[in-house]
């Protein structure tokens, strides 16, 4: 059947970049032009008349992780506390209707706006929460705050050793980066029917926000990619997928035969690394002199030597290398790493790409340009960071979020949300890329505003190029029938697929 779609279209494509009408049949765009023109080439077509409305390419969240996401929507949100007192009155409140001995888990704070000098300690959970072990994440999901009955059930004590990668905080009840996968270990592992049902509620979740598409970024069980495999299988994936795999299950992929970027609803296409942990956390990697509170500089995860070995491998395997980085320090270790990978990632016609990107000397914004390399970031977590930026990094405050510096160097800009870190929120989205201003009012290096124009094309076409996706985040001849309609540009949105 043809459909007619009628409506003020722009459309990501140079050579036509706004039409009236598009013709849609057999999931593809057949044509874009006017009215007069469409009508004349179909003119027994089914009408769809969204001329109040605008139309673009399809959104795509650049970085979410889809079933943790999913997750997260049925735990305890502690975004927006501000204080100690407000999330153990929340943990408290989801205590009371939750039967004794089962785990209860949250997330959504930040330390900065709990008003204390330290990180917390189990003490001040337990008194709300007695019978229950209970683990909130940070908003950053660097780090975890859990009770005494948290630590109990994962074997923590004071004797127990850092492991490799993370930092158990003394006293107990803060656990940084990979510390806080010890107790993450001891929570019954969900069923596969939980997997899927998480996966399928993330993303409805964003299709309803107007999504059509999203990359998914790893660093969640292998269940959560087995989920989405079995959603997809039956067709009941509502978005295109593209997701990483983390850098540890490469020889398991290499042993099974898998080959990256073979296009479906669910395309496995990334390697994934992390160069550092976090900003809230404070164990993002930091040049001299670090946290303006003297808190150090941050914590190295995943080695520069292992990001080339592995890098390369994921290339010749057809997988693209994409790491975390977000202080100064790890940014210009991934960026050394990948100008050493950056001639086979041209032969193997890949993109190289940074997640986050965000904390950068001036020296290192041109050189993701040059590279080639994908900056995939996050506006919206610039409208909660701005406080902490100017007391911990003042230093590095006028290179924050580089956006528009990024787009001057030739980098291709994706913009996702780091959902559940951050929801999936357009609105939001656009309003930190145009205005830069955070959550207080203040503005966060004003000169890296994004127009309208540009946060649109970082949120359409720049992700779908960035995995080579050529006929996704465009309407033109030949394209997937992917759509947005929205009552204005950064506004509403629903998704349209046809």
């Amino acid at each position: 059947m043809l459909q007619l779609i009628l409506s003020r279209i722009l459309t990501q494509d140079a050579a036509r970049p706004n039409a009236e009408a598009v013709l849609v049949g057999g999931g593809r765009v057949l044509a874009v032009g006017s009215r007069e023109e469409m009508t004349a080439v179909a003119p027994k077509a089914d009408v769809l008349d969204h001329r109040d409305s605008f139309l673009t390419p399809g959104l795509v969240d650049a970085h979410t992780h889809l079933v943790g996401y999913g997750f997260s929507l049925s735990q305890v949100d502690l975004t927006g506390s501000r204080g100690v007192s407000e999330v153990v009155a929340r943990l408290r409140e989801r205590a009371a209707v939750t039967p004794h001995g089962e785990w209860i888990q949250g997330g959504g704070f930040l330390f900065s706006e709990l008003g204390l000098a330290d990180y917390p300690t189990a003490r001040e959970l337990d008194e709300a929460t007695p019978h229950h072990p209970v683990i909130a994440f940070s908003r950053d999901l660097h780090s975890a705050w859990v009770n005494s009955e948290a630590l109990r059930r994962a074997g923590i004590s004071e004797a127990t050793p850092d492991p490799e990668g993370g930092r158990i905080v003394r006293p107990l009840g803060t656990l940084l980066e990979y510390a806080k996968e010890i107790v993450r270990n001891a929570i019954p592992a969900p069923t596969h029917r939980e997997y899927e049902a998480a996966a399928s509620r993330g993303a409805r979740d964003l299709q309803a926000r107007g999504f059509t598409g999203t990359h998914t970024m790893g660093f969640e069980p292998p269940e959560a990619l087995a989920a989405m495999l079995s959603l997809a299988a039956r067709n009941a994936l509502p978005l295109r997928v593209w997701s990483c795999v983390d850098h540890d299950r490469l020889e398991y992929v290499r042993a099974l035969g898998l080959r990256g970027n073979v296009r479906g609803q669910l395309t496995i296409g990334g390697i994934k690394f992390f160069a550092d942990g976090a900003l809230g956390s404070r164990t993002a990697w930091l040049y001299a002199p670090g946290f303006a509170d003297g808190s150090g500089t941050g914590l190295p995860l995943h080695s520069p030597e292992l990001i080339l070995e592995r890098g390369r491998e994921a290339l010749e395997l057809g997988f693209v290398p994409v790491t975390h980085a977000i202080g100064d320090r790890a940014n210009t270790e991934v960026l050394d790493v990948y100008e050493r990978l950056a001639l086979l990632a041209r032969e193997k016609g890949m993109r190289l790409r940074l997640e986050h990107a965000q904390h950068l000397r001036r020296e290192d914004v041109a050189r993701f340009g040059r590279l080639g390399v994908t900056a995939s970031v996050q506006p919206i977590h610039l409208l909660g960071d701005g406080p902490m930026i100017r007391a911990l990094l003042p230093h590095l405050e006028n290179t924050t979020y580089a956006f528009a510096s990024l787009l001057r160097s030739g980098a291709l800009l994706a913009l996702g949300s780091d959902a559940p870190v951050a929801p999936p929120n357009v609105q939001d989205n656009f309003r930190a890329a145009l205005t830069r201003r955070d959550d207080t009012g203040e503005f966060v290096a004003p000169d890296e505003t994004l127009t309208v124009e540009e946060t649109l094309f970082a949120y359409t076409r720049g992700p779908a190029l960035a995995v080579g996706w050529d006929d996704v985040g465009i309407v033109r001849e030949g394209a997937v029938a992917e759509f947005t309609l929205w009552d204005e540009i950064g506004g509403n949105a629903a998704s349209l697929v046809l």
